[in-house]
C-alpha cells in the first residue's frame, strides 16, 4: 500500500542495516520522517530519586545519533530530534507533515508502549505499522503465546533450541541504498545539526563509542581475533576488555542488529569451528531475548515490589545504606570496586552485576527497585527487559524457580579477583566508617 507521507519512529533501533520497519517505510513511500524524541523525563529524578539517563549512555546516545544520522544523510534523508515531551513533538510532526503512517520498532518497554497506545487512541485515522527488529525471533515466531511465556529461562531455552526454530530465524537484511526525502525543510524544523550534546556530568573514562559503524567495526574485530573461541572461560572476568563480547551496549539501543550478530556467530563457526564458546554466545543471547518477551509479557509487572510474585520481599529501604552502596562505600571491598567501575565507565561485567546486586538485596536489604533504577542512570547498555528483569530474577520476585540467589562475596573475591589486583585499581578498600549511623530504634551509632 502506498502512502503520502511517512513518520518512523526511532527508539531503540538505531541503525539503517537490518531495519525492516525503515525497509518497509522506504518501499511505501513518497516523502519520509526519520524521527528520534529526546523525552525530557529522562533527566528528572523519577520515583527512585534517579534519572533515567545518565551521563555515559547519554554521551553514547549522541555518538549512535550522530552515526545515525549520516546513514540516513548517505542515502537522501536525515535525522530529526525533538526535545519536548514525545506526543506534543508528534502532534506538530503530523500536523506540520502532513503525515498519514506511523512507524517503529516493537518496544519493550510499558512505558514507551504507553507512548504508542496514546498515539493510536488520539490518531485513529493514521495508519500505525510496527514490526520486531530488537529480537531474533519474530512474535508469531514463538512456539507460545506471550500470555503463556515459560516461567524460567530453561523452559524458554528448551523450547526455542528447536533446531526448526534457529533455522527459522530470518537474515539480516541490507540497509536500504536510496530513502524518501523528508517533506520538512530545515529551515521548518530542529534537524539535528552534528554539535556535542554536552553530557550531564563529566564521564571519567568512557567505554566505547557510539552507533551503528563503530557497532560493525567491534563485532568484525572481536571475530578476526578468535575470542569468541574462548569466550566462556574468560567471561567472568571482573576488568579485561577481551574477556567477554562487550556486544551489549549497541544491541541495547539497536545500533547492532541482534540477527546481523547471530548470522555473524554462525559464520565464525563455519569458518573455525563451533564449540562451548561459541555456543554460550548464543547462549547469552537466548537470555537477553528471553527478558525482552519477559517485558512484553508482565509489562507493569516489571516495576512492582513482587515483581511478578504474589509475596512481597521483606527489603525495605535505607537511605543511607542507598548512597554508600551507589558511592562504592560498603563494607565489602568487591562491591565497592564494581560500583565504583561502573560510576566512571558507565560498565560493569556481568559477574560484578550478580555480586552488586546480591549484595544490595541481601546483605543490604534494600529495596531492588532502587538497584534497578541506579542501574538504569548509570549502564551504557541499559535495556529495559535484561536489566529489570535481571534485577526481579536476583531479588527472588521474577524468572528464577529457586529464588533470592545469594553470592557469597568473600568466595566470590577470591574465586575471581585472587590476586586484588581489581580492587586495588578500583580502590575498593577505600570506605569511611560503618554502614549505618543509626540503629533499629533510631538512635544514632558511635563511631
Amino acid at each position: 500500500m502506498r502512502h503520502r507521507v511517512g513518520l518512523i519512529w526511532f527508539q531503540n533501533d538505531l541503525r539503517v542495516d537490518d531495519h525492516r520497519v525503515l525497509s518497509q517505510a522506504a518501499s511505501e513511500c513518497d516523502q519520509l520522517i526519520c524521527w528520534f524524541p529526546v523525552n525530557p523525563q529522562w533527566f528528572i529524578p523519577n520515583r527512585y530519586g534517579m534519572r533515567s539517563m545518565g551521563s555515559a549512555r547519554w554521551l553514547f546516545l549522541h555518538e549512535s545519533l550522530r552515526q545515525l544520522d549520516l546513514a540516513l544523510r548517505q542515502r537522501g534523508n536525515r535525522l530529526l530530534i525533538t526535545y519536548e515531551p514525545p506526543l506534543q513533538a508528534l502532534a506538530e510532526l503530523i500536523s506540520r507533515g502532513h503525515v498519514d503512517v506511523v512507524y517503529r520498532s516493537r518496544h519493550a518497554g510499558y512505558y514507551e508502549n504507553r507512548y504508542w497506545q496514546l498515539a493510536q487512541q488520539r490518531y485513529p485515522y493514521l495508519t500505525f505499522i510496527e514490526d520486531d527488529t530488537h529480537t531474533l525471533f519474530d512474535q508469531a515466531q514463538l512456539p507460545f503465546q506471550l500470555k503463556q511465556l515459560p516461567e524460567s529461562f530453561s523452559k524458554f531455552r528448551r523450547l526455542v533450541e528447536r533446531p526448526d526454530l534457529r533455522v527459522a530465524i530470518r537474515p539480516p537484511l541490507d540497509a536500504p541504498k536510496q530513502l524518501p526525502t523528508a517533506p520538512l525543510r530545515a529551515s521548518d524544523w530542529r534537524y539535528y545539526d552534528g554539535k556535542p550534546l554536552a553530557p550531564l556530568l563529566p564521564v571519567e573514562q568512557p567505554l566505547v563509542q557510539g552507533g551503528c559503524e563503530a557497532a560493525l567495526s567491534h563485532v568484525s574485530t572481536y571475530f578476526r581475533h578468535r575470542h569468541a573461541s574462548t569466550y566462556k572461560e574468560t567471561r567472568n572476568a571482573l576488568d579485561d576488555w577481551t574477556s567477554s563480547t562487550k556486544f551489549s551496549p549497541w544491541l541495547a539501543n539497536g545500533s547492532l542488529s541482534v540477527r546481523r550478530l547471530n548470522q555473524r556467530l554462525h559464520t565464525y563457526e563455519r569458518e573455525h569451528g563451533a564449540n562451548d564458546s561459541t555456543y554460550w554466545i548464543y547462549f547469552e543471547l537466548l537470555w537477553r531475548e528471553y527478558f525482552q518477551w519477559y517485558a512484553h509479557t508482565h509489562k507493569q509487572q516489571l516495576y512492582r515490589f513482587q515483581g511478578i510474585k504474589a509475596q512481597r520481599p521483606t527489603t525495605s529501604f535505607y537511605g543511607g545504606r542507598l548512597q554508600k552502596w551507589c558511592q562504592g562505600n560498603t563494607p565489602y571491598p568487591i562491591v565497592n570496586a564494581c560500583m565504583k567501575q561502573l560510576n566512571a565507565t558507565g560498565y560493569m561485567s556481568n559477574r560484578g552485576r550478580q555480586l552488586v546486586a546480591s549484595c544490595f538485596v541481601h546483605e543490604l536489604q534494600l529495596d531492588w527497585r532502587y538497584g534497578a533504577a541506579y542501574f538504569e542512570q548509570q549502564l551504557v547498555d541499559y535495556d529495559v527487559g535484561a536489566n529489570w528483569g535481571n534485577w526481579q530474577y536476583l531479588a527472588g520476585v521474577g524468572a528464577d524457580p529457586r529464588g533470592h540467589r545469594q553470592f557469597d562475596l568473600a568466595k566470590q573475591t577470591r574465586q575471581y579477583d585472587p590476586d586484588g589486583s581489581f580492587i586495588e585499581r578500583w580502590q575498593g578498600t577505600v570506605s569511611d566508617g560503618p554502614l549505618d549511623h543509626i540503629d533499629a530504634a533510631d538512635w544514632p551509632i558511635k563511631d
